[in-house]
C-alpha cells in the first residue's frame, strides 16, 4: 500500500506536537489542510489514526504508521548520502528510547557526534526501554543486559555505575546506628518513577531482604542529586553525577565500595541498522569514553 508522504508528514507532526494547530505551524499549512490530510490517510488505511484530545495521541495503527514513515525517511536519507544527492526535506528524524540517566551522563555526546540528524528521545526506566522496541515505536534503544529484542542488532556498551548516596545530615538522622534492614526500612529514599527499582535492587543485594521504604518520586536525574544533597532522601546516583559532591563532602555513600553496576546495551532495528550506522558508531564511541568497559571491574 502506497501512502502519500504529505499525509504521513501530517500524522507524524501531530504526534510530535500533540495538536493539529502545532502540526500545521511546523509544516507551514493551515490546520484545515492538516485535518484533510489525516482524513484522507484514515480513509486510505480504513482505521482511525488520531485520538482527538489535549494532547492528540495516536491509536495503535497511527503510531505504527508514523513509525513506518520515519523509518522511510531514514532509509531515504541514507540513499541520498550514498548518491551524494541534496536532500530537500532536511535531516531525517530518529526516535530512540533510553533511560534518563544515560541522557544525563553520556548520550548527548553521542548525539553531537552522530552528524546531521534530528532526535526524538523517549525517556523511560532502563528496565522498560526495550518495550518501546518490541512495540515498534522507536528505531533504537538503550536497554539493560544483553538479551536482544527480536529483529534487532544488540551491542554491549559497558557498565553505568550507581552509588548509594545521601547527605551527611541525612546519614546522621537516619543511619546513626548503621545501615541495616531496620534503618533502610524506615529511611526515605528517592525513586525516579514507579518503574524504578534501583534502590530496592541495591537493598536486596546488600541485605538479602526485599523492603519497601517510604519514597519520594522525583523524575529528574539532576534533581535526584540535588534532592539527595538537600537531605530529602537517599538514592542510587550515577557516579559521574555525584563525583564532585562526594569529593567536597556534600554527599557520602551509605556503604563505601558497594556500588550497583548496570550493563547497558545498544539495540537497533535490523532493517534500519545500515541507515543508522553513523549513530551507532557515535553511541559506541561515547559509551567507550564514559562507561566502564563490558566485563571489566570499575
Amino acid at each position: 500500500m502506497l501512502l502519500d508522504p504529505h499525509h504521513l508528514s501530517a500524522l507524524a507532526a501531530i504526534l510530535r506536537h500533540g495538536s493539529f494547530e502545532a502540526a500545521a505551524s511546523e509544516l507551514s499549512v493551515t490546520p484545515s489542510a492538516i485535518s484533510q490530510r489525516i482524513k484522507a490517510l484514515e480513509d486510505r488505511v480504513g482505521a482511525a489514526l488520531i485520538q482527538r484530545g489535549v494532547p492528540c495521541t495516536g491509536t495503535p495503527a497511527g503510531l505504527r504508521i508514523a513509525r513506518h514513515a520515519e523509518d522511510i525517511r531514514l532509509l531515504e536519507a541514507k540513499l541520498a548520502r550514498e548518491l551524494t544527492l541534496d536532500s530537500q526535506e532536511g535531516p531525517a528524524r530518529v526516535r530512540v528510547a533510553l533511560p534518563a540517566d544515560s541522557l544525563a551522563t553520556w548520550f548527548i555526546d553521542a548525539m553531537a557526534q552522530a552528524g546531521e540528524m534530528l532526535f526524538d528521545l523517549v525517556l523511560d526506566d532502563q528496565d522498560h526501554s526495550a518495550d518501546w522496541l518490541r512495540r515498534g515505536e522507536v528505531s533504537a534503544a538503550i536497554t539493560v543486559g544483553g538479551q536482544a529484542v527480536t529483529g534487532c542488532d544488540a551491542m554491549a556498551l559497558g557498565t553505568l555505575r550507581y552509588l548509594p548516596t545521601a547527605s551527611p545530615i541525612f546519614m546522621g538522622r537516619w543511619f546513626a546506628d548503621g545501615v541495616s534492614v531496620k534503618t533502610l526500612a524506615h529511611a526515605p529514599n528517592l525513586t525516579f518513577n514507579r518503574k524504578d527499582s534501583l534502590q530496592k535492587t541495591w537493598i536486596t543485594a546488600q541485605t538479602g531482604r526485599r523492603l519497601s521504604p517510604p519514597s519520594h518520586f522525583l523524575p529528574s536525574s539532576n534533581g535526584f542529586v540535588e534532592a539527595a544533597i538537600a537531605g530529602l532522601g537517599w538514592g542510587m546516583n550515577p557516579d559521574a553525577l555525584v563525583d564532585e559532591a562526594l569529593a567536597d563532602g556534600r554527599l557520602c555513600e551509605l556503604i563505601p565500595n558497594a556500588p550497583l553496576d548496570v550493563e547497558l546495551t545498544w539495540q537497533i532495528g535490523r532493517v534500519l541498522a545500515p541507515a543508522l550506522a553513523p549513530l551507532t558508531r557515535a553511541v559506541r564511541q561515547a559509551a567507550a569514553e564514559k562507561l566502564i568497559p563490558a566485563g571489566q571491574p570499575g
